[in-house]
């Protein structure tokens, strides 16, 4: 791929930070209270996120959930500037109606959407909308998908094209995104084929929250696609963790146990009902789920306080493993994955709206503090570095 994208690098000393909402009070931990859209909760739950510092949110998918789009619309007039990360399966609506779709949303909310593309990980999953292609050629149509999606936000001319998967003659939209450079794309996955298309196309590729050496290998794995589609800017890294803060080491540690023994207890069965039907009585078909299982299974505890037994309590069910500590703890851990090359860090707590605010006061200010420390310690060193010499003088 030869064109650019507008985020696909970020300055070596920032990150960004990405929470995740849903419509109604629910997790792991609690029983659902409230309607499944319960309207004041989400724009209490969104608002909270843009106070705390967010730079955007997710706003997830399923088969069974409540329509993308339609919450980000919502959360857009709740909020002033909090950014609206979309969770998007290609092959359930053209591409061509997926842009306008899109570009409607973000003329609306003042260029605030991306979108984070899932091409699937469980057939049974797919069928429930009616799709009844399997992994590979999923896979297959979604990098024929956001082909089409680039250009239909970026083509100030009619256009056609005829592929495998989609046909259409003399394109042109009438709307088209905010910024020239296009509406940013988020991939996720962590197979072989994952790291192909979202190499190809995506401006931050997401991963689950594995120990820093297998993040450093998928962070390989996803640039060397990204060189081979042809790529000369690289893609921003996205890791997700679920952090577990306490003001003293034993407070957290306490907390994270009690955690584990509510998710045991099965306070959370109806949470669970949803995410245990993208997985299937079998088990986890996606590959980053069964990666995180695989880390589960070497230990509790990896590197400075990446704590996967949450992951396995839960079967995987999505980004489950913790990192538990105080702030300070957490902070450092978070950076750590900075250092190996990821961009942006999407966090959310199994007490949602609570560690959210409490990430905003505790956590999220301490990652920039640092962040900032290094971007003026580096602008130091350069305008430190060695003086001219006089002209005409020995060197």
């Amino acid at each position: 791929m030869t064109e650019q994208h507008s985020s696909a690098a970020r300055a070596p000393h920032s990150v960004e930070f990405i929470g995740m909402i849903g419509t109604q009070d629910s997790s792991e931990t609690r029983p659902p209270s409230g309607p499944q859209i319960d309207r004041a909760y989400t724009a209490r739950f969104a608002r909270a996120h843009e106070d705390a510092g967010f730079d955007r949110i997710l706003i997830g998918y399923s088969s069974g959930r409540p329509d993308g789009a339609q919450v980000a619309a919502y959360v857009a007039a709740h909020t002033e500037r909090l950014g609206l990360l979309v969770a998007h399966r290609p092959g359930f609506i053209a591409p061509t109606l997926a842009a306008r779709s899109f570009a409607t949303l973000d003329q609306f909310t003042g260029g605030r959407v991306a979108v984070h593309t899932i091409t699937g990980g469980h057939d049974a999953e797919q069928r429930r909308d009616g799709d009844y292609l399997d992994k590979e050629e999923r896979y297959d149509r979604t990098d024929e998908y956001l082909s089409v999606l680039r250009r239909a936000w970026s083509s100030g001319e009619p256009f056609s094209h005829q592929g495998r998967h989609y046909r259409f003659e003399d394109y042109g939209s009438q709307v088209l995104p905010v910024h020239a450079s296009g509406i940013p794309l988020y991939f996720g996955g962590s197979s072989e084929a994952a790291y192909r298309v979202g190499g190809k196309h995506a401006d931050t590729f997401a991963l689950w929250g594995e120990p820093l050496a297998e993040t450093a290998e998928q962070i390989a794995s996803v640039r060397a696609a990204a060189v081979a589609a042809g790529r000369t800017e690289l893609p921003g890294i996205s890791v997700s963790f679920r952090p577990i803060l306490a003001p003293t080491e034993e407070l957290a540690w306490e907390r994270a146990h009690r955690i584990l023994d509510t998710i045991k207890s099965g306070a959370g069965k109806p949470f669970f009902a949803e995410s245990r039907r993208h997985q299937g009585p079998e088990g986890p078909q996606n590959t980053g789920s069964q990666r995180l299982l695989a880390a589960a299974a070497k230990g509790d505890l990896h590197d400075r306080a990446l704590w996967t037994p949450t992951a396995s309590a839960t079967g995987a069910g999505g980004n489950t493993t913790a990192l538990v500590g105080t702030p300070e703890t957490v902070a450092q851990a978070l950076l750590d994955y900075v250092d190996i090359g990821v961009t942006t860090l999407l966090i959310r707590g199994y007490d949602p709206l609570d560690d959210a605010i409490d990430y905003g006061r505790h956590l999220l200010p301490l990652v920039r503090q640092e962040l900032a420390h290094r971007k003026a310690a580096a602008a130091a060193s350069v305008s430190d570095g060695p003086a001219l010499a006089p002209a005409g003088s020995a060197r």
